[in-house]
């Protein structure tokens, strides 16, 4: 038991641990849904268009947060005003915004001096969180949810069949917008815990994983955030006592549940049919 509770001893390990269920709550809650619309691709694309918000935050001395929450809204905008215009696919206005803005900031990281400053924004430090960061982490993640719950019926119905949505009155492309700036929110958030490159797996991997026992989406938002919450405590133990990268450690959890519940029911499947 000592050896259990001996990583929190220490100011950094039980901010890193707050951080990680604060990320993982929202991450996967918010993932159901982007693995429902498969919109996997839209969660990488907002994790890599933050970097010029970053960079740009990190070179002026400005919040990072707040530079990374600027240019995910300007993406989330874009692709929704892109990929209505005629002859552009969603799809296509997402790989547009998605390199250009990526190609923004390793423009804009070529011209520092050192690119060992900003690899933190690369692939996060969730052991150097601060209170501040708390604080705006559960504040992204009380907006989320309480946004996710108030309007639940309408984002339920509209990825699951917009047509219907559609002659009932509802707006799939406002609910899809709304969506596109909770997952702004959620991206940003999970960045200084997992940093850009694996921010998107948060959303995708817990998500996932429910999905394969459930297709029910409360049921299936119940098991994400364990899974992602499960992910983040082992990811926390496995970088303290095996002195690796927070960040990947907890994505590799999640991808190992993932694989787990997977190999399970393909086993399970073979079996039956024997």
């Amino acid at each position: 038991m000592n050896q259990m509770l001996e990583p929190f001893q220490f100011t950094f390990m039980q901010h890193g641990l707050l951080a990680a269920l604060l990320v993982s709550v929202t991450c996967a809650t918010l993932g159901c849904y982007v693995v429902l619309r498969r919109m996997a691709f839209v969660g990488d694309a907002m994790a890599h268009t933050a970097m010029p918000g970053l960079v740009l935050a990190h070179i002026q001395g400005w919040n990072l947060f707040l530079g990374a929450l600027a240019a995910d809204l300007l993406t989330a905008a874009g692709i929704a005003v892109v990929s209505r215009r005629q002859g552009v696919r969603e799809d296509t206005a997402i790989g547009i915004l998605f390199t250009g803005m990526f190609a923004l900031g390793i423009v804009i990281i070529s011209t520092t001096r050192s690119f060992r400053d900003l690899t933190h924004m690369l692939f996060g430090n969730i052991l150097g969180v601060t209170t501040l960061d708390l604080i705006l982490m559960a504040a992204v993640a009380v907006v989320v949810l309480a946004t996710l719950a108030l309007f639940h019926k309408e984002l339920e119905l509209t990825s699951v069949d917009p047509g219907y949505a559609r002659s009932i009155g509802l707006n799939p492309d406002r609910l899809r917008l709304l969506l596109l700036l909770l997952l702004a929110l959620t991206v940003v958030s999970g960045i200084q815990a997992v940093g850009v490159v694996l921010t998107s797996a948060m959303l995708v991997s817990p998500a996932a994983a429910a999905g394969l026992l459930t297709h029910r989406l409360k049921p299936m938002m119940a098991v994400a955030v364990v899974v992602a919450a499960v992910s983040g405590v082992s990811g926390l133990y496995l970088s303290y006592f095996f002195n690796v990268s927070s960040g990947a450690a907890i994505v590799l959890c999640a991808t190992a549940i993932f694989v787990f519940i997977f190999a399970g029911k393909w086993i399970g499947s073979q079996t039956r049919s024997a």
